[in-house]
């Protein structure tokens, strides 16, 4: 790559601490401009120059406008389940919600399937949901491990550092695939059950334009992650690369704020309104159950329409609990806790993000790793990974038997819980290891695990603690440490959403913990409360209007070399001119409100006639205290590519010298938004005023 830039413009969003470059580091355009890399850093940069910076903040307010299309859908793609719902644009107070799945699990209710995908062995699409589950379980077990079965492949995106479109997805058979295909075939697959449900519901013949599509992503995620899921859903056919604003990406927590805000006081419970000690049992366990009861009976009784209304405004919540416009809400999933910190603006309603998206991977699926690790306890570490590898399916059978009594493990629940354990277990493990699964539970001193005659592993209330401690200490603890962060501190209401927020244990210890500071509310149907959210955030993308960067982002420049106060290895000379290499341009710092419509501009020039592309690095750090791109903690994490159009012709330009001069000095002004879910970049070539196709990758890193 060349170093392609050879001067800049600065007209950034306000920043407080903003560094401006000298206003007399002006470079003097020059097409031969080869930049020798630093001595610090050898690397194939661009070296870019900041021009006199003017400092006003440009803000594009956009006005509210009418949804352009007549239907969204929304696709929650969870960890363990997912789901999807739809609204029509000339109806949006009602959220459709899908169809009720064939199959389903005894004990679990509820609207979305298991995120599992089942693929021939040929590599064909052949199932997702309970029917993947069901026809995987079915089949013969040596023609079972042909089949690619996979399983809570979500948190792989969230685990891996360096995404790319190659990323590969192990099946449980052990073989492996690209990531893209695996979340391509799941969105195609919503795709096809969506468009069908919204083409029954509909009057009108829809053309594909007309939807707009709602994929829900965690918050705590990066922007390769965002971008992945952007990819996949190109992929998989919900929308073409041409109309990239016909798909939203949507955050998890905050999808669920959107939700929330338009609550009223019966469609939640209030778990701080359950006495802690109030002559009771001092776990306040007898309250608390039965609020959770008449819960479960309203959520039955709603389970039978599949259309949820939503208030206009905003709910009868807010004025219900007096004052209180500032709240913590925390989904809990299957994969991840993503905390999210909003204050309502009154009158309009929208929303302003308070402390940036925090969070971890500490999802239910933490449970199901501790069982595994206990199992590998009991019966030895090589046995299970054998078993798993011989009998895949009988392994998938295993787990969904303890997902289900997963969710009925709660505090104070005297009885132990039954999982029973697959007869080919049994079997498998007398012939490996010539002992019966009763001998090696006796022998692994692992007392809180029975063995009951019926063949079922019986798992005591201490057992089943030790499971879900864990996971539920590092939730509560993330919750506890973002509480009293200045900016947060005062805070008195704390949403539970998510999955794991239907769990008695979850709640039961979040209670605890913080029931005495702020009021805890769990909406009734919280499993669902993502979403729905997720469709209103369809229908006005601009509710959330204030954001916070999770990042520091910006460019290297090059800036007047100054005695003192830069380090001599940072020093280059050029044209008899001293200047200091590597230097970070910040386009926006971590935890800086940005709002939606604001932007960062920036002008480039190319460094050679002729020249068809400049490419900028960029570059990114958790913390604000960084000078150079070669700080520890600064990372080279993604690159803006700017095609440059062949230039018109200059009125009056009659031959080559004035042509040339106008050529040189071609300006391409970069414009990028940070304040969206998702960070764009446009640019226009001034002489012209024409366009310049602009790109942004994060997966080619």
């Amino acid at each position: 790559m060349h170093s392609c830039v050879a001067c800049q413009t600065l007209a950034p969003v306000k920043m407080a601490d903003m560094v401006q470059p000298d206003t007399n580091s002006l470079q003097i355009p020059d097409d031969n401009l080869s930049v020798p890399s630093s001595p610090a850093t050898s690397r194939n940069d661009c070296s870019i120059t900041p021009l006199t910076p003017s400092p006003s903040p440009r803000v594009e307010v956009r006005p509210r406008m009418a949804c352009p299309f007549s239907v969204v859908v929304a696709i929650d793609f969870g960890t363990t389940s997912s789901g999807y719902a739809f609204s029509f644009t000339q109806d949006a107070e009602a959220i459709h919600m899908m169809k009720r799945w064939e199959g389903g699990d005894p004990g679990v209710a509820n609207q979305k399937s298991p995120t599992c995908l089942l693929l021939t062995p040929d590599l064909r699409f052949h199932s997702f949901g309970f029917a993947a589950r069901d026809f995987y379980h079915d089949l013969d077990p040596e023609e079972a491990r042909h089949w690619l079965y996979f399983d809570k492949f979500k948190m792989k995106i969230h685990s891996t550092s360096d995404l790319t479109m190659e990323t590969e997805l192990e099946a449980v058979n052990g073989r492996r695939v690209r990531a893209i295909e695996v979340f391509a075939h799941a969105l195609h697959f919503f795709r096809e059950h969506a468009l069908k449900e919204v083409k029954d519901q509909s009057s009108s013949v829809l053309e594909g334009d007309e939807i707009r599509w709602v994929i829900t992503v965690p918050a705590v995620w990066r922007q390769p992650a965002k971008q992945f899921m952007r990819e996949a859903a190109y992929l998989a056919g919900l929308v073409s690369p041409d109309c990239p604003e016909q798909l939203l990406i949507a955050l998890e927590p905050e999808a669920a704020s959107i939700y929330c805000r338009k609550l009223r006081l019966h469609q939640v419970i209030d778990l701080s309104l359950q006495p802690i000690t109030n002559g009771l049992d001092l776990d306040g366990s007898r309250p608390f159950d039965s609020s959770f009861r008449q819960a479960r009976e309203q959520l039955r009784r709603s389970r039978h329409s599949r259309t949820f209304l939503v208030e206009s405004g905003t709910g009868e919540l807010w004025s219900e609990l007096q004052t209180g416009d500032r709240y913590v809400v925390a989904d809990c999933g299957g994969g991840t806790v993503d905390l999210t910190v909003h204050q309502i603006e009154q009158p309009q309603g929208t929303l302003k993000e308070l402390y940036k998206a925090s969070g971890g991977p500490y999802g239910a699926v933490g449970v199901d790793l501790a069982f595994e690790t206990m199992l590998c306890q009991i019966f030895g570490d090589d046995f299970i990974q054998s078993f798993k590898a011989k009998r895949p399916a009988a392994w998938v059978d295993l787990t969904i038997a303890f997902e289900a009594r997963k969710r009925t493990a709660a505090p104070g629940r005297a009885n132990a819980l039954n999982i029973s354990l697959p007869f080919s277990f049994i079997d498998y493990y007398k012939r490996h290891r010539g002992q019966s699964v009763e001998t090696a539970l006796r022998r692994s001193n692992m007392n809180i695990v029975k063995w009951s005659s019926q063949g079922m592993l019986r798992l005591t209330q201490e057992a089943m603690n030790e499971l879900f401690q864990p996971t539920i200490v590092n939730i509560v603890k993330h919750i506890e440490e973002l509480m009293v962060k200045p900016e947060v501190r005062g805070v008195r209401f704390l949403f539970l959403v998510g999955g794991f927020a239907e769990s008695p244990m979850l709640q039961k210890a979040v209670q605890r913990a913080l029931g005495r500071t702020c009021r805890i509310i769990i909406p009734h149907d919280v499993g669902l409360t993502i979403l729905k959210g997720a469709v209103l955030f369809g229908l006005d993308p601009t509710v959330v209007r204030v954001r916070r960067c999770p990042l520091t982002y910006g460019v290297g420049v090059l800036n007047r070399f100054v005695e003192g106060r830069h380090p001599r290895d940072k020093l280059l000379m050029k044209d008899g001119r001293e200047w200091c290499t590597d230097i970070l341009d910040r386009f926006v710092s971590v935890d800086q409100s940005v709002a939606l419509g604001e932007v960062v501009r920036r002008s480039y020039t190319p460094a050679r006639l002729g020249q068809r592309k400049i490419i900028i690095n960029i570059y990114c750090s958790t913390t604000d205290d960084v000078t150079y791109i070669s700080d520890p903690g600064v990372r080279k994490c993604g690159t803006i590519t700017l095609d440059l159009p062949e230039p018109l012709p200059l009125p009056g330009a009659v031959g080559g010298a004035a042509g040339g001069a106008g050529i040189e000095r071609r300006e391409i002004r970069a414009t990028m938004q940070f304040g969206d879910t998702e960070i764009k970049v446009t640019a226009v070539d001034i002489m012209s005023n024409r366009s310049v196709r602009a790109a942004i990758d994060f997966l080619s890193n």
